[in-house]
């Protein structure tokens, strides 16, 4: 029989809880570590990779991370692929280096090899590693930071990403699926992706601690990471130095509020988020042509009309539900949820969501593992499918209409040591590509898809 937890071990649990809630809410904004999660600050390593220079300001890190993942069903063809990441960077103090108070500097560079599983066997929006990229040597981010008012404003500027800051959530660190960090609606209607993984844009970013409750942030890239054309985003940028700014802007805005993070606090830490994108480049119809007809009619000119601007609201809610004795206030169960939405005419996804449930130190002995049980959700936008329906009208194919994409996955992140993790995943994928993949430029309905995955994460 389970004793209950005495009230007062209770209270002491979620106090423990409330201080790790902050330190959360602090290393949120410094410069992150996109495959651990952690700030690439973190002294969380294997110690292989010294930093002598630390106390004048020089810090380097190194992070590699490995997976293999393979579908044994459904999608385009059955396959299993290997895929990796080296994750270098520099952080420099420019306070300790030159005097300049406040001032600090950050940038990394990927190298990617391997081949993605969603690109090559499944066909799906909701790629299933965030790992998943061209092979290649890139510069990643790059950016300088001033801090004001005792810390509690920052601006960056530079080549910057977005996904580490804006629709984030603390709780999904055990998936690896891409859309659990930049959301896949995101990914899709954004130019190039937008500003994440693996191309970020230049841009200048503001974050201000307006009291312990509300941090605001407000953001401005340019409009296109990669650039306009007709190939791979990932080629026309392959090396990350484009550093373009002429392709419109892309403004993001969010307002965060917490609770329970005072010491003082009696009820358990949670966050709302709330916040909003506009992009001022022009974006393809998703049904008619320049000539004002379905893109299905055979009079139908080549090109798709062009409407100006695009933009999406969204919000995320989390919270800690309950907390466990031991662990030293890590252990207990935390909800996460995002939902996004955008207009349909100019996007291919017009709504989103996501959520899980996460068992924070399911075992006592182990506090840092984490169990999550999640699902995500990408809705095809009503013009799409009205260009499917015309297919089937005016060609009189047996074109697929395509609605939804769904997922389902569990992830478990389990340390084996200080600075290294392993991640075993499933994923089942629902409705590959909302009801249709292409391949070779044919629409194809495929099965649902089953997803094995491990990945490690070596943090030197």
């Amino acid at each position: 029989m389970i004793e209950p937890t005495p009230p007062a071990e209770r209270a002491k649990t979620a106090a423990k809880a409330r201080t790790k809630a902050r330190k959360d809410k602090e290393e949120e904004h410094k410069p992150i570590d996109p495959d651990t999660g952690g700030s690439t600050l973190s002294d969380d390593t294997l110690g292989i990779l010294k930093n002598p220079g630390a106390d004048r300001g020089i810090n380097f890190s190194a992070t590699y991370v490995g997976e293999s993942l393979g579908n044994p069903s459904g999608g385009l063809r059955q396959g299993a692929i290997y895929e990796g990441r080296l994750n270098l960077a520099i952080d420099l103090d420019l306070a300790k280096i030159a005097a300049v108070n406040g001032l600090t500097f950050h940038a990394n560079i990927f190298q990617i090899h391997g081949e993605g599983l969603s690109r090559n066997y499944i066909g799906n929006l909701m790629l299933a590693s965030s790992l998943e990229a061209l092979p290649t040597t890139r510069l990643y981010e790059a950016w300088f930071e001033q801090k004001l008012g005792s810390d509690k404003y920052t601006i960056r500027a530079g080549q910057l990403a977005a996904d580490a800051e804006f629709m984030t959530t603390r709780y999904a660190d055990a998936l690896i699926n891409s859309t659990f960090g930049w959301p896949t609606i995101f990914g899709v209607d954004m130019p190039s992706g937008g500003p994440s993984p693996p191309l970020a844009a230049v841009g200048a970013r503001f974050k201000g601690e307006i009291n312990s409750h509300v941090t605001v942030l407000a953001a401005v890239f340019n409009g296109d990471p990669a650039g306009p054309g007709p190939d791979d985003p990932q080629s026309r940028n392959r090396y990350g130095l484009n550093f373009r700014v002429n392709d419109g802007q892309l403004l993001l805005g969010e307002i965060q509020y917490a609770w329970n993070t005072e010491k003082n606090a009696h009820g358990l830490p949670g966050t709302f988020k709330i916040g909003g994108w506009h992009n001022s480049t022009e974006f393809n119809d998703q049904r008619f042509a320049s000539n004002g007809v379905s893109q299905a009619s055979p009079s139908a000119t080549s090109q798709p009309t062009q409407l100006k601007g695009d933009f999406g609201v969204y919000s995320t809610f989390e919270q800690l539900l309950f907390t466990m004795p031991g662990g030293d206030g890590k252990r207990g169960v935390a909800f996460f949820t995002r939902v996004s939405a955008s207009p349909s005419d100019r996007n291919l996804i017009e709504a989103y969501a996501d959520g899980g449930l996460t068992l924070l130190g399911p075992v006592e002995s182990r506090p840092d593992d984490k169990l999550t049980l999640a699902f995500a959700y990408s809705k095809i936008s009503s013009a799409a499918q009205a260009l499917d329906n015309d297919y089937r009208v005016l060609t009189g194919s047996d074109r697929p209409v395509r609605d939804y994409e769904g997922l389902v996955t569990i992830g478990y992140l389990a340390e084996i040591r200080k600075g290294w993790t392993v991640l075993p995943n499933l994923q089942y994928v629902i409705h590959p590509g909302g009801g249709y993949v292409l391949d070779a430029g044919t629409p194809r309905a495929v099965h649902d898809a089953f997803v094995l995955g491990l990945r490690t994460v070596l943090k030197f």
